[in-house]
């Protein structure tokens, strides 16, 4: 009976211990599986951190800070609100005029040398002269009063509302035009090296190389307010 009675007592304290054991044990495991999952993340964070660091600020970057800086200054002329696209040519024509005109006045005593028309009548030569003459300095002539309005550049002044037309004088130097937009006058026949009128200059423009239609617009007058009045229809 009395190794009954122990054996009673101590089943129970038995399965408890098991069960303590049991529950006890496996949170065991668990928190250091979980505790050494964290450390490893810890490290991988920590590791990836440092490397940005360094590279942040140890490596040397390979593409060079570029920085803008303007240098262009503002012109005294105005704002450009044209650049016609044929100024280099009108240039270049007149310089190849100029070179062929000056080469011929200076072959042209030795051809009259080389050819006899030195020695013969006066008419002769006047004939001949004249007519070489005519390629020496009418072609030159005709071309510079066909370009002569050609606008290389236009500048404009929003406070004072004047326009500086540049464009090439008979020497091939840039010449300067500057007008006040109430002087601007269409002509009421279309020309065909003529847009407008500035104080009795004609000018020549093309309205589709204007960065803005309203400049172009403000400069032909097309923006002012318009009424049906006599006045109004004449101009």
């Amino acid at each position: 009976m009395l190794s009954v009675n122990v054996l009673r007592r101590l089943r129970p304290c038995g399965l408890y211990q098991s069960v303590n054991f049991d529950v006890t044990v496996r949170p065991a495991r668990l928190g250091a599986r979980s505790f050494s999952a964290c450390c490893v993340r810890g490290v991988k964070q920590l590791h990836a951190g440092r490397r940005s660091s360094l590279l942040n600020n140890q490596a040397p970057s390979l593409c060079p800070s570029i920085r803008c800086v303007s240098t262009a200054t503002p012109s005294t002329d105005g704002e450009l609100i044209y650049t016609g696209s044929l100024g280099r040519a009108v240039r270049g024509v007149k310089m190849f005029s100029y070179s062929s005109s000056g080469a011929s006045l200076f072959i042209m005593p030795q051809i009259l040398l080389k050819t006899g028309f030195g020695v013969q009548s006066l008419a002769l030569q006047a004939a001949f002269c004249g007519f070489i003459g005519m390629f020496i300095f009418v072609t030159p002539v005709v071309l510079h009063f066909f370009t002569r309005g050609y606008v290389v550049r236009l500048y404009h002044h929003p406070d004072t509302d004047t326009y500086t037309a540049v464009t090439y004088s008979v020497f091939l130097t840039e010449k300067r035009n500057v007008f006040h937009q109430t002087q601007v006058r269409i002509p009421a026949v279309s020309k065909m090296f003529t847009t407008f009128y500035a104080g009795g200059t004609g000018l020549l423009v093309n309205p589709d190389l204007f960065a803005m239609p309203q400049d172009y617009n403000h400069l032909m007058g097309y923006d002012k307010p318009f009424s049906f009045q006599p006045e109004d229809m004449d101009s």
